[in-house]
């Protein structure tokens, strides 16, 4: 990219223009829920700029966090589909977008009965700075001199610490709708970090970007125009899907690619991906006997952590592992194994995951504890167990 190109600026200003007046070329066409159109205003409506629809995935009462918000139709979508006892922020620099947001807040909170949506301002790579409240602490305290400039950081530093715009470990589920490209490669891993940082344990970030099918090249990258319009700053495909494992998200998965490319431009095909990933695996090993049958239909699979489960086999795991399987997006593939006698967290000992373990049937099986069963007898009796 060129030193001379700045990114921010380039998605700045068309995004103030974009939201004074419609500008159809910044989103591909999406099918949204119909239901949830009706309470929303048709300004908000015509100046949205999307490439999918993360809304589709959330559940009633997530605690929801929508990256680079805009005019708020995600996020008023969102508030119905997670209902009166959810909660949804939605986080967006800028000052345009964040007003045509607001604007019809309390008319929509009317509509549907409930007020569950906040719009803060603040850069989505960094969710600890509340630029609002900075910009109320520089009207105090102009920035004139390098002495203030060491101050103003100082005091950003503080805020961060003390009064962050998005707590950590506080949402159930972080989305997005083609916000991510526009992001500056430099300040891509702070923004995995960041998404990261705000999710609770469990929780899963689902994202809608823009990515391409192969790398997007220096010339492309270098034109502002192609930046704004979710082009120069796609991700490769593939490269998508490993910024979040690397970032420390297990389980990610595409939910929906788009078939036709949305657009191609040097033989290069860019188009819409929504993925989902989670957050939860970090931790200690510990081992409480349990196992998992991975139950197909491939013959092997690897995890993220290397964990490798053998079609049919009782693959011994730790107690981390087991809990992640029992969940999505893991649970419809696996059969648990509980051992014969719980081991109590407290007194488990270490597990090796980077082994790759069978687990003895001694140690799972509940029938050494019941008479002997021979073929044709009747076992029903009593205790009606057939």
């Amino acid at each position: 990219m060129s030193a001379s190109l700045n990114v921010d600026s380039a998605v700045r200003d068309r995004y103030s223009s974009a939201a004074q007046a419609a500008e159809p070329s910044l989103c591909c066409p999406v099918d949204y829920d119909t239901q949830y159109l009706k309470a929303i205003p048709q300004e908000i409506i015509d100046r949205d700029y999307g490439c999918g629809d993360p809304s589709r995935h959330l559940n009633p009462g997530d605690h929801v966090l929508d990256l680079g918000s805009g005019g708020g139709k995600i996020c008023y979508i969102a508030s119905q589909v997670v209902g009166e006892a959810g909660y949804v922020i939605g986080v967006d620099v800028n000052d345009d977008m964040l007003t045509l947001a607001r604007r019809y807040q309390t008319e929509i909170a009317e509509g549907i009965g409930y007020q569950n949506v906040d719009f803060r301002k603040g850069r989505i790579q960094d969710l600890q700075l509340n630029l609002e409240l900075f910009e109320h602490w520089l009207r105090d305290h102009p920035v004139k001199t390098a002495s203030d400039w060491m101050a103003a950081q100082e005091e950003a530093d503080r805020m961060r610490r003390e009064s962050p715009l998005v707590a950590a470990d506080s949402m159930d589920a972080v989305v997005s709708n083609c916000v991510l490209n526009l992001v500056k490669n430099d300040d891509r891993k702070q923004l995995f970090g960041e998404v990261f940082r705000v999710l609770r344990r469990g929780g899963r970030a689902i994202i809608s970007d823009i990515v391409s099918d192969e790398e997007v090249p220096r010339s492309l990258q270098d034109d502002p125009r192609l930046w704004s319009g979710c082009i120069s700053g796609a991700f490769r495909e593939d490269a998508f899907l490993e910024a979040f494992e690397a970032a420390g998200f297990y389980g990610a998965e595409i939910l929906t690619r788009q078939d036709e490319a949305w657009a191609v431009i040097d033989g290069i095909e860019f188009r819409s991906l929504t993925i989902q990933a989670w957050k939860g695996k970090e931790g200690p090993c510990l081992d409480r006997r349990q196992a998992v049958i991975y139950n197909g239909p491939w013959k092997t699979v690897v995890d993220d952590d290397g964990h490798r489960l053998h079609r049919g086999k009782r693959m011994a795991v730790c107690d981390k592992t087991f809990n992640i399987y029992t969940r999505a997006p893991y649970a419809s593939q696996i059969t648990p194994i509980q051992p014969a006698e719980t081991v109590p967290l407290d007194e488990a000992s270490k597990f090796d995951c980077h082994r790759e373990v069978l687990r003895r049937p001694q140690e799972t099986k509940t029938s050494s504890r019941l008479p002997d069963i021979l073929p044709g007898e009747d076992c029903c009796g009593d205790t009606g167990c057939c």
